[in-house]
């Protein structure tokens, strides 16, 4: 088992899943979030099952909260998860473009940031796993969220190309519907998600199979059998398809 990990957005969600079950494994967890409060709560929940976690409070668009994550990150970790992330309403015509700025400033320039300070160390070990988390909208034409998580999986692909042979695996982790608190954050309450029941998935699941990928170095990892179907059917499907049906659910 990696010796420490950083997990960023781990205040809730899959971020926090990441957090109990890489300590469950015998890792140290430096948690990163905006929610002091939150990041306490996990902290003194992993310390009670006899882990460690040290809390990074920051925003990561804030350029000097950020710069103290990438500080830490430089000083040496085992293991990275971005994970910090959030969605917007699919009409990209109607929402504030700063919003879509800061959206699209978040899933990419971040990942790349934080990625790009984590890996020196780890190659100079030869050792390191690093997780991106993107998304199945990733994968397939889905608003401007699909088009960030699609660069994510773009990049993940090509580093783990390059640095899987020099120890530092990449993985683009894409989940489907994950039962967490995403989608009452863009004001939806549990029920008006507009999604089949069929269709979701829980974080635990997502973090316990994109761990296994990622072990087996993997450059993307799909969790669960009905959404690696899936994509592989959108690939060859027409995009007016595609779209039409993947904008059905938010």
């Amino acid at each position: 088992m990696n010796r420490t990990a950083l997990i960023t957005g781990a205040s809730s969600g899959i971020g926090a899943e990441y957090a109990r079950q890489l300590s469950a494994k015998g890792a140290d967890v430096v948690l990163v979030a905006r929610d002091e409060k939150a990041l306490r709560a996990l902290a003194d929940e992993i310390a009670g099952r006899g882990g460690r976690a040290e809390i990074l409070v920051a925003d990561l668009l804030d350029d000097a909260q950020r710069r103290r994550v990438e500080e830490r990150l430089e000083q040496g970790i085992d293991l990275l998860v971005n994970s910090a992330g959030y969605g917007l309403p699919l009409a990209f015509e109607e929402n504030d473009i700063e919003g879509e700025a800061r959206h699209l400033e978040l899933h990419v320039e971040v990942t790349m940031r934080l990625t790009r300070a984590a890996l020196p160390t780890m190659l100079s070990r030869g050792s390191g796993r690093i997780l991106n988390i993107a998304s199945v909208a990733g994968l397939i034409p889905r608003g401007t969220y699909g088009a960030a998580k699609a660069w994510v999986v773009s990049f993940s692909r090509w580093a783990n190309t390059v640095y899987g042979p020099r120890g530092v695996t990449v993985t683009a982790v894409c989940p489907g519907y994950v039962h967490t608190n995403f989608h009452e954050r863009l004001g939806l309450p549990p029920g008006e998600e507009g999604v089949l029941g069929g269709m979701w998935l829980n974080a635990t699941q997502v973090v316990r199979e994109s761990l296994r990928d990622a072990a087996r170095g993997r450059a993307v990892s799909i969790p669960s059998l009905r959404y690696k179907a899936l994509t592989s059917l959108a690939r060859v499907l027409p995009d007016r398809i595609v779209v039409a049906v993947a904008s059905r659910g938010r």
